[in-house]
């Protein structure tokens, strides 16, 4: 954390603006080299940047602002260029000239602002998705995230954790005296209860399901319809469409934003018992097994023959030709557009039961697993009767709570973490 890095911290050129950001003891330094002086802090200032021969670089505004209340915790110089290649490139270039400079490695940024307290674990986290986020509410759950939402109720499960201990430590370390001789009458209901809202929010929505998507399987015989309202729902001419039997060799997918829901939506290949073609029947058996993962299945196949809780689906409304289903969840036809919109509507309905509300704080996998591990560590103290043992118990919920936002962190599990971000973040 010694050194001084700089990188482009906006898009990568040519645009407009090109934002160029230097943090570290030496940024005070290298904005002196280049603008000739340090402006006023937090003040945008016009200046000509001039190389260490003196040559103009380019005509820019420049900020600076003073550690350790910045981003990274640290002095922070920016640079904001002409957006050209060729103006970025001399800037880095005149930047990587200086002493005890160097550019900066993916996340190091934000990588600082944690080392630095600027933001915890969780934040960090919650700011990963953010800048990675696709739809509205992916969007909203991780600003959740990022500015603090969960962090806040974790410090407040802390401090719950830690009034627990300290009645228990009372009774360990005085408890011959008849004021703290037994622990307050309702310790155990109260971490009881606790357990119980740690257990709740085990229950809600992961954060996976945000990143991944709403995952909806188009199944049923061949020429049901699938692939041709696999295209209507993803409006593009994705999957190939013919009259002919085992046109769809293989699961093909597409991931689409519909009324701001996350969706995966899987195109397969007809089902059918017997094939004398060793292509598709590979097809059908990855077709099986794509059902296995499906959090919806649209069956277009005979109505009740469909795996269960599938919605059955009358594809191809429009072709007279074809025996109705008597009762299905959906009449659509992908040619004319009829039902179309009602299936759309019923399946972001639907998603929206499985995903985190907007604006609440998804966990991730390594988030669930510690609140899981302090939620059974809580459980554990209720049942216990020895107080040593209720103390440890408490101690472990502690432990979890810490790991959450930062407090107690491997290096490999941070170098995954900050490996996400791009460079110059």
């Amino acid at each position: 954390m010694t050194d001084t890095i700089f990188a482009l911290s906006s898009g990568s050129p040519p645009a407009a603006i090109a934002v160029l950001r230097v943090s570290g003891p030496e940024a005070g330094a290298a904005m002196t080299a280049l603008a000739g002086s340090i402006p006023s802090p937090r003040r945008a200032s016009y200046r000509k940047l001039r190389d260490g021969d003196g040559a103009i670089l380019d005509h820019a505004l420049v900020l600076w602002f003073p550690g350790p209340d910045t981003a990274t915790g640290e002095d922070l110089a920016e640079f904001h260029l002409h957006g050209g290649r060729a103006v970025v490139s001399a800037v880095e270039s005149a930047l990587a000239q200086m002493l005890k400079l160097r550019r900066a490695t993916p996340g190091e940024f934000t990588r600082r602002a944690f080392a630095n307290g600027r933001i915890d674990l969780a934040e960090a986290e919650g700011l990963a998705d953010l800048l990675s986020a696709e739809t509205e509410l992916q969007r909203r759950s991780a600003l959740a995230m990022a500015d603090g939402a969960f962090s806040r109720q974790v410090e407040i499960w802390r401090d719950r954790v830690l009034a627990a201990s300290a009645a228990v430590e009372a009774v360990l370390d005085f408890g011959d005296e008849d004021d703290v001789a037994d622990l307050p009458e309702d310790f155990l209901k109260g971490l009881a209860k606790f357990h119980v809202e740690l257990s709740q929010w085990l229950e809600r929505p992961r954060a996976e399901r945000l990143k991944d998507g709403f995952r909806v399987v188009l199944a049923g015989p061949p020429n049901a319809g699938k692939s041709t309202l696999f295209n209507a729902l993803v409006e593009d001419e994705a999957a190939i469409t013919a009259p002919l039997a085992g046109t769809t060799r293989d699961v093909l997918t597409r991931a689409v934003a519909i009324g701001g829901m996350p969706f995966v939506f899987a195109d397969t290949a007809g089902l059918r018992d017997e094939t004398g073609d060793e292509i598709e029947a590979i097809g059908i058996a990855r077709a099986r097994a794509a059902l296995d993962g499906a959090d919806l299945i649209l069956w277009l196949g005979p109505e009740g023959e469909g795996p269960r809780g599938a919605w059955e689906i009358a594809a191809q409304s429009d072709r007279v030709d074809l025996g109705g289903k008597t009762e299905p969840r959906h009449r659509v036809s992908a040619v004319t557009g009829s039902g179309l919109d009602d299936l759309r509507r019923d399946l972001i309905l639907t998603a929206q039961g499985m995903m985190p509300r907007p604006g609440d704080a998804a966990l991730n996998r390594r988030q669930h697993l510690l609140v899981g591990e302090a939620a059974s560590a809580v459980a554990a103290a209720v049942r216990e009767t020895d107080p040593l043992l209720v103390a440890e118990a408490l101690r472990l919920a502690r432990v979890a709570f810490d790991a959450l936002i930062g407090r107690t962190t491997t290096e490999d599990m941070l170098d995954a973490l900050f490996g996400r971000f791009c460079i110059g973040k």
